[in-house]
């Protein structure tokens, strides 16, 4: 039988067969496309079941092809990879300004991931109560100013004070498959409970909502939503390292930058210094932002650094 893997824990996975959900471990080992996974079955994944002899559990016998998943460098283990979710029709940053801060270089990384396996991204500004003075005011500037020309819708909410999210932000996630990240404290479990109503029990059985360390006592795990489709939470993220890139290959994750790729005087330019190259000249004539452009420099700098 086929089912859709809604909870990972570790060892024991639960997976939804059409109105039933059953608890499911894994048989054996899967070589999955020379990954090296510390998961190899991740939230979102279809896979083949077989019911346990005179049990109410079943054995995974097989991992079906994955359409995309957004995947990351282990923090736990080095040259390991761990796939945060799969099979998706977009994946939804939540950032906010403060409490904690979204630097641009974070969110840059998070798209970089989402471009390079063909997942749309949006942007959930979250504890819009929140904002005030001109600074902050400013970084939200920026936020639309940088994303929404690049294609990344930007969307701000109040999860724990806005009554309209099922106007605003529920048109936007109706019907998909969506996972939902950001920095431990950005509000998604807030997000999810409203969207939600009965994830609320759901997530304290997991963390108690503790006040500490939740992001280290989660796991990820997809709900339902009332008017179809489902959201995958994942734990609270503290940096997003993306897996290795090669130099000419890294600007082709960057919308601003793809559409002049080609037309540089070297194939295989990387668009630091070299002679003849049209994103540098893009970038002078401002239509490349220059945050963006640092984020690539970052990136490319880090990279370098690994091989």
């Amino acid at each position: 039988m086929k089912g859709r893997v809604i909870k990972s824990t570790g060892s024991w996975y639960l997976v939804k067969v059409e109105a039933n959900v059953i608890s499911a471990r894994l048989k054996g080992k899967f070589k999955q496309e020379d990954l090296k996974l510390t998961n190899p079955i991740a939230v979102g994944d279809w896979v083949e079941l077989e019911k346990e002899v005179g049990q109410e559990t079943a054995v995974i016998k097989d991992i079906l092809p994955r359409e995309n998943y957004v995947i990351r460098k282990s923090t736990r283990k080095q040259h390991f990879s761990h796939i945060i979710a799969s099979n998706l029709d977009q994946a939804i940053l939540v950032i906010t300004m403060k409490k904690p801060r979204t630097s641009l270089g974070f969110i840059d990384r998070f798209l970089v991931s989402t471009e390079s396996y063909g997942i749309p991204a949006m942007l959930v500004v979250n504890k819009m109560d929140q904002l005030e003075g001109e600074e902050e005011a400013e970084w939200l500037r920026d936020i639309h100013e940088i994303y929404e020309p690049l294609g990344y819708p930007v969307i701000e909410i109040s999860a724990l004070m806005d009554q309209d999210l099922k106007s605003t932000f529920l048109p936007h996630i109706r019907g998909k498959s969506s996972l939902i990240s950001g920095h431990s404290g950005v509000g998604k479990s807030t997000l999810l409970n409203a969207l939600i109503p009965e994830a609320k029990q759901e997530t304290k059985e997991v963390s108690g909502y503790s006040a500490k360390g939740v992001h280290t006592t989660t796991f990820a795990e997809m709900f339902f939503l009332p008017e179809g489709g489902d959201l995958i939470d994942t734990p609270g993220i503290k940096e997003f390292g993306i897996l290795d890139v090669e130099e000419f290959e890294l600007s082709h994750y960057f919308p601003e930058m793809r559409q002049y790729l080609g037309q540089c005087k070297y194939n295989n330019c990387t668009h630091v210094n070299e002679p003849g190259c049209v994103v540098l000249k893009k970038l002078d004539e401002g239509y490349i932002h220059p945050f963006r452009y640092q984020s690539y420099l970052n990136i490319l700098h880090e990279e370098d650094s690994h091989r």
